[in-house]
């Protein structure tokens, strides 16, 4: 039979399993004096087992093989984590009984296999609950680590591609291609809010319905908590002005209050530019104003780049600063 999880039963007989076993105990030995070496030899104490040697040295008459057990077994019972490891060895002594030959008496021989077969079915029927339940945990523990560790690498991968972002977007200071550089922007960009989990549009064009050819083009578009931003990118060494930022309040306006606005630059914003954003709030549009410097300060530091830009956008919605470094 398989090796019993006994653990289960020698913390704490249950009644049905202590019953059993004050039954069965006495059938699988011949005297007594066997009885009692049976709890000795299973690490039962001398001052558990005195009073019952004493009356049986005086006269063995005196006291019945079946009133040992139960004493001996209920007193094991009741000594909780000191009789552990003898309960879990008298267990284990019945459960893998198979002596009946020699230790029983002839008469008692199937008797003794009988109760030791429902000791066996006893620990058996518990066991194969317990089991079930160990393969269940198991399971669920198998799950939850194969989860971590999906977590892990998934963390380290986007760690790796947010790194690679950082080192293409220092790369562009060094280019000295105006437009190259510009259209390298949105790209990495672009790619940076995707590591996030930001949905991203690549820069698209516009075109009029009455072949007017393209009439407005853009450098790219993200959604954020189900907000949609259209965003505007310039690498530009020149401060920013009001006439730039116009041309991206009028686009957001176009939407019919149903975008948002991000203006993204190497350099600063004026006064003017960050004025007319403010205005735009009173027309219910909303324009977030960032740089290229904030964003390396947020990789720099591993930050989160949605809970920046929400910060931003709470900045402007809330405190009518479009433009306030996070």
């Amino acid at each position: 039979m398989d090796e019993p999880i006994l653990d289960n039963f020698s913390y704490h007989y249950p009644p049905e399993l202590l019953e059993v076993l004050i039954e069965t105990i006495p059938t699988l030995v011949k005297s007594k004096q066997a009885l009692l070496s049976f709890f000795r030899n299973a690490g039962v104490s001398s001052s558990t087992l005195k009073p019952y040697e004493d009356i049986v040295s005086r006269d063995r008459n005196a006291i019945k093989m079946y009133d040992i057990a139960r004493g001996v077994l209920i007193e094991l019972n009741e000594q909780g984590d000191k009789s552990l490891s003898t309960r879990r060895k008298i267990l284990k002594a019945v459960v893998d009984f198979e002596d009946f030959d020699t230790c029983c008496y002839e008469n008692r021989r199937n008797e003794a296999r009988g109760l030791v077969w429902k000791v066996r079915e006893i620990v058996n029927r518990k066991d194969s609950f317990t089991r079930m339940r160990i393969e269940r945990d198991n399971e669920k523990l198998k799950n939850i680590r194969e989860k971590e560790a999906a977590l892990v690498a998934e963390k380290k991968k986007k760690q790796e591609r947010i790194k690679r972002v950082q080192a293409d977007l220092s790369s562009l200071l060094k280019s000295e291609n105006p437009h190259k550089r510009g259209k390298d922007l949105e790209k990495v960009l672009n790619e940076l809010f995707a590591c996030y989990g930001i949905l991203v549009r690549d820069s698209f064009v516009i075109k009029g319905d009455c072949s007017e050819g393209i009439i407005e083009q853009i450098d790219g578009a993200i959604e954020l908590d189900n907000a949609y931003y259209i965003v505007e990118m310039k690498w530009w060494k020149n401060t920013i002005g009001r006439p730039e930022v116009i041309d991206h309040i009028v686009r957001i306006a176009n939407r019919g209050g149903q975008v948002r606005g991000l203006y993204i630059s190497f350099s600063d914003y004026s006064d003017a530019a960050i004025s007319e954003c403010k205005n735009a709030l009173n027309r219910n549009v909303l324009v977030v104003l960032a740089t290229i410097d904030e964003i390396f300060r947020v990789l720099e530091a591993d930050a989160d780049l949605k809970s920046w830009l929400k910060a931003k956008e709470q900045a402007a919605v809330l405190d009518k600063k479009p433009y306030v470094k996070v």
